[in-house]
């Protein structure tokens, strides 16, 4: 049914969203600022430049670069003390014999970083990262590439996503979407399957 699985890393493999949300608060406290979680979700699944965008219109005249240096500590101290693969993730690499690839907003290094923390990089043949693309997510682009490393059309590629960023990207590619959202609630507007975990959707998906 499909030629290849593509998954997005942070909040769909491995459980990061949680340390970027603490360690994003902390950081912004630090320095004044106080933000909620309603806030800090907006930033959800956005690359970097995209982020600092939505952070500069809401504060002006933060000092965006010590904010963002004291969060990147935080959140490196908060990866490299342990990940946890979200749940049922061991288990489905394990049943999948379809070629498979991470999609991810993370850059080059911090991708491969997290993938070998979390101990899953032999699962994937290609990483296509923030720097891989010109145009991130929700922008197609990082799916269109992946579908093209494997010489296969996207609408024959299977995306499981957490972010309404992700999925939409995914969507606008042609792939067919499962959704399972992280710390952010969705109505499914970019999925074709809306689950509540990785084994569900790969059930409800037709792949396990």
């Amino acid at each position: 049914m499909y030629d290849a699985l593509l998954f997005d890393l942070d909040g769909t493999l491995i459980d990061t969203e949680s340390i970027a949300l603490a360690t994003g608060i902390a950081a912004f406290a630090a320095h004044g600022y106080k933000v909620d979680e309603a806030f800090m979700h907006q930033l959800v699944g956005k690359d970097g430049p995209t982020a600092s965008q939505i952070i500069r219109a809401a504060w002006p005249a933060a000092d965006l670069d010590s904010v963002n240096r004291h969060w990147a500590d935080g959140f490196a101290s908060g990866v490299n003390s342990g990940l946890t693969l979200k749940p049922g993730v061991a288990e489905l690499l394990g049943l999948l014999q379809h070629p498979m690839a991470v999609v991810t907003s993370t850059g080059r290094a911090g991708a491969h970083h997290k993938l070998g923390l979390a101990g899953i990089a032999q699962a994937f043949t290609h990483v296509v990262t923030l720097d891989d693309v010109t145009a991130p997510k929700p922008a197609p682009d990082p799916y269109l590439l992946a579908a093209d490393l494997f010489g296969v059309r996207p609408e024959r590629c299977l995306v499981f996503e957490d972010s309404e960023t992700g999925a939409e990207a995914a969507h606008r590619a042609g792939c067919v979407v499962v959704q399972v959202p992280d710390v952010v609630p969705s109505d499914g507007r970019w999925a074709h399957h809306l689950a509540p975990d990785l084994l569900t959707g790969a059930r409800m998906a037709g792949v396990i």
